[in-house]
């Protein structure tokens, strides 16, 4: 570091008098402090030996430290009082207290299984209701098939669907089966069903139901410019329990006879726009002027066959007639019925005349013998045997699998 040359300046000594000063808090006075004036040396020879306790000045100088001066507390002045440390302020935090695992609630025995159904039949049935609804058996391996083919034919038809029920052969329970097919569709689903009786032969599809009304299927031909809604049409018809209504035929054959091709068209394309499923009971002329309309509006056939060598080679003989007149896909489309008019089977093999029609035809059901059917007398699915009621439920899905469902 250079040298610096200081000038000699005359100072008076000034001998520093002891003051009484009182005690002054800097941090209350914001003025500045003045430094204690320092005497200096006049020259090198008269500067005083520095002692240790003297301190050197920023300049090198050695500063004679003044003794130390006993200054009396000042009056009346508080104590100082340290300041806490300093703090930011923030928002508390708040620790969410931790969620209470409460005990899992005791279930009831079996709440995690799937509740089984409730028997509707037999011992299972007794069983269930004895013990008060405590004990369920469930179902049956029957009542369990019964109720998928329920839900299968459950359904609802957007427009309208054509079923044609047709065989070359009379006797062998094609009304009857056109009245049970139409009885399960409309018990079952919430869609219009309507049965129509194309028979040109004094059809029997009337004697079938109660008689609500003495009009025909003439009748309605007639009235056909003022239909304008469902009630004008259901003042034509009657109506089964099983909510299936029918349309009759004339009963003089010579109106039947006269009821052709165009007639059964404008019949149909009024019903259509009220009933969502038309089941045509067809006579056994196939030539007849009202088949060409049936067919060609058909969206499904259902053929009739009876459990006999006659009854089907019948069958068989309509399926090749069918084929040959350019309804293929009718028939690769439609159900066989094997129909037991006369109970037993007699020498034929059903098997092998089951396997047969389902060669040919899209599903075979077989409909055992039903005493309340052979009499002949009005339809009624509750009056049916058991065994009976299953075949046609079989029969419904089999037909609703074709049905375009919503």
């Amino acid at each position: 570091m250079p040298e610096v040359d200081v000038p000699e300046v005359d100072v008076p000594e000034v001998d520093v008098p002891e003051v009484d000063v009182p005690e002054v808090d800097l941090r209350e006075v914001g003025a500045p402090h003045e430094p204690v004036p320092v005497g200096w040396p006049e020259s090198d020879d008269d500067a005083p030996v520095p002692s240790r306790s003297a301190r050197p000045s920023p300049l090198g100088w050695p500063v004679e430290q003044p003794a130390a001066v006993d200054l009396p507390a000042a009056a009346d002045q508080p104590a100082a009082v340290e300041a806490p440390a300093y703090r930011p302020v923030t928002e508390p935090v708040v620790t969410p207290d931790p969620p209470v695992q409460a005990w899992p609630a005791q279930k009831p025995a079996g709440a995690g299984r799937a509740k089984r159904p409730v028997p509707s039949s037999g011992w299972r049935r007794i069983l269930y209701a004895a013990s008060g609804k405590l004990i369920n058996p469930g179902e049956s391996a029957a009542e369990r098939r019964r109720r998928t083919l329920t839900e299968q034919v459950t359904g609802s038809t957007p427009g309208c669907y054509r079923i044609a029920v047709i065989s070359l052969k009379g006797g062998v329970g094609k009304t009857t089966i056109s009245v049970c097919l139409g009885a399960v569709l409309a018990s079952t689903r919430p869609d219009r069903v309507i049965a129509v009786d194309a028979n040109p032969d004094r059809g029997t599809l009337a004697g079938k139901v109660a008689p609500q009304t003495s009009a025909t299927i003439r009748d309605l031909l007639e009235a056909l410019p003022g239909i304008g809604s469902y009630a004008d049409v259901r003042a034509f018809t009657s109506q089964t329990p099983d909510r299936l209504e029918i349309l009759a035929s004339a009963a003089d054959p010579a109106l039947s006879q006269a009821f052709g091709e165009q007639d059964y068209r404008r019949v149909v394309g009024v019903l259509e726009g009220y009933y969502n499923v038309v089941v045509t009971d067809c006579g056994t002329g196939l030539l007849h002027s009202a088949m060409a309309g049936v067919l060609d509006l058909a969206d499904q056939l259902v053929v009739i066959a009876t459990n006999s060598v006659d009854g089907a080679n019948s069958a068989s003989a309509t399926l090749d007639w069918l084929q040959a007149h350019g309804h293929a896909d009718l028939v690769s489309g439609s159900v066989a019925v094997i129909n037991a008019v006369v109970p037993g089977s007699g020498r034929v093999d059903q098997e092998r005349l089951a396997g047969h029609f389902s060669r040919r035809c899209r599903a075979v059901v077989r409909v055992p013998h039903d005493q309340y059917l052979e009499a002949g007398a009005e339809v009624e699915l509750a009056a049916l045997s058991r065994p009976t009621r299953d075949a046609l439920l079989d029969l419904a899905a089999a037909v609703v699998r074709a049905i375009p469902s919503t």
